[in-house]
């Protein structure tokens, strides 16, 4: 169900990151959105978590491949907009990229690279592997206009998440004051559920997926750790320097995330007329592009280095490591054929 009463997921307008948004009682939403901002604003996200791209520059080469594929199926279009959501040190479109201009010459010439990326200290670091031909944005709605191929590694997990709590015979919401949670009573009813079941909603994220969707020719690949279907559970958590932390606790000093409904995603997405495919398991995934392929062509080519790069794609696709907990979900246009990886 919709849930009511929404709210600006980018936190209080006008207000820099800093302790002030943390002193009075807000809803968990609003707390996490200005968590995430202060903590990309003050830290170095890489010393406190590893992305796929930062593990093995064949995960990067194969999305790129993919995305040439997928604007095959578009009819190759002249300019494309070719987009990442939340891209880190950049580390993914520069494998991508490399890739692309010694596979598919064509789709590199038309596609014109977007970044979005709200962090000026990420972008510095963007722009030192990328160079000046990228343009950034601030958020999805400000990419411009046409055709388009996304890619959202490890995006939406950032995105902020309300959690409501089963209680008696209703739901309460709740709230954050003083690092602690406060429940407040809610008139949102999602059924009966045992004491004390929580439910989350990512309402940021199916923002996003509409906002993406409602461009019209536009294929999206959401690469994220969660469950497959929507369901009870709560799964706010926040690391720091590899350690699990408390996520309520100094809020700004460590990365928070939620697991990924994808579920919600692909509701969201066909509520605007477009197709979801998927979610796949990310080993799955990854193996039909063809990862493990490349990563023997990489060992094979670099001896020395042939245990890191096979050790690299066994955690990438391994059901024990990454290979099941991460998801791989195409969204796009309903006119347009099934994106690569997700029609076998």
């Amino acid at each position: 169900m919709e849930v009511q009463d929404r709210h600006d997921p980018g936190g209080v307008q006008g207000q820099s990151p800093g302790l002030a948004p943390f002193l009075t009682m807000q809803r968990l939403d609003a707390f996490m959105a200005q968590a995430v901002a202060a903590y990309y604003a003050r830290r170095d996200p890489f010393v406190d978590f590893v992305t796929a791209p930062e593990i093995s520059q064949a995960f990067g080469e194969c999305l790129g491949v993919w995305s040439a594929v997928a604007w095959e199926g578009m009819g190759r279009p002249d300019p494309l907009v070719w987009a990442e959501l939340g891209p880190g040190r950049g580390t993914l479109m520069a494998d991508a990229r490399r890739a692309v201009a010694q596979v598919a010459p064509g789709f590199a010439a038309a596609a014109r690279v977007h970044l979005v990326e709200g962090s000026a200290r990420l972008r510095r670091e963007q722009r030192a592997r990328l160079g000046d031909d990228v343009v950034w944005h601030d958020g999805v709605e400000g990419l411009p206009a046409g055709p388009a191929v996304v890619l959202a590694n490890e995006f939406f997990d950032a995105l902020p998440v309300r959690q409501f709590v089963r209680r008696g015979m209703g739901w309460a919401e709740r709230f954050v004051e003083c690092g602690a949670f406060v429940e407040c009573a809610s008139d949102v009813d999602f059924g009966d559920a045992p004491e004390g079941a929580v439910r989350e909603v990512g309402e940021a994220g199916c923002d996003v997926v509409q906002a993406l969707m409602r461009r019209g020719e536009c294929v999206a690949l959401v690469l994220d750790y969660g469950p497959a279907e929507s369901g009870l559970g709560e799964s706010l958590q926040a690391m720091r320097a590899g350690q699990a932390v408390d996520p309520l606790a100094a809020p700004g000093d460590s990365d928070i995330t939620a697991h990924v409904d994808f579920a919600a995603l692909a509701k969201a997405a066909r509520s605007v007329g477009a197709a979801a495919h998927g979610p796949l398991p990310q080993g799955v995934f990854l193996q039909r592009l063809g990862l493990a392929s490349r990563a023997a062509m990489l060992a094979r080519s670099a001896p020395a280095q042939a245990g890191r790069q096979l050790a690299a794609a066994q955690r990438l696709l391994a059901p024990e490591a990454m290979g099941r907990l991460f998801k791989a979900l195409a969204l796009c246009d309903a006119a347009l054929p099934t994106p690569p990886g997700f029609d076998a």
